[in-house]
């Protein structure tokens, strides 16, 4: 009887297939601190009450204060990538980085949809 394969090449056909599963990478921690630095691509149109973009329609912008920091980051991560497709707001995204989602998330959360969304103290 012929053998199907030999110890050394089980070994590698298993490391094949445990290579191509996927892996849980480190989930990034966003950090409403280091937002700081970053709300101001934001607070233009998401801190004035009732504010209406009008390009490329007559858009209510809503106030983020008090949304889940994950909802924020795959929001943003969305635009990023096209699947959300407002202009502006894929451009910002664009050019925001992973951590910078999460931050911007946090930052969020944490506030109250009346807060001022200003930079925290």
């Amino acid at each position: 009887m012929k053998k199907l394969f030999a110890l050394p090449q089980l070994v590698l056909a298993a490391g094949f297939v445990f290579a191509g599963s996927p892996v849980q990478a480190d989930e990034i921690k966003g950090s409403a601190a280091a937002a700081n630095d970053k709300v101001w691509l934001c607070v233009g149109c998401h801190s004035i009450p009732d504010y209406r973009a009008d390009y490329p329609l007559v858009y209510k912008v809503p106030m983020l204060g008090g949304q889940n920091a994950a909802y924020i980051a795959s929001a943003l991560a969305a635009y990023k990538k096209g699947e959300r497709k407002h202009p502006t707001m894929r451009a910002i995204a664009g050019s925001l980085s992973d951590q910078d989602m999460a931050d911007l998330g946090e930052y969020y959360a944490i506030q109250t949809p009346s807060s001022p969304n200003n930079p925290l103290k």
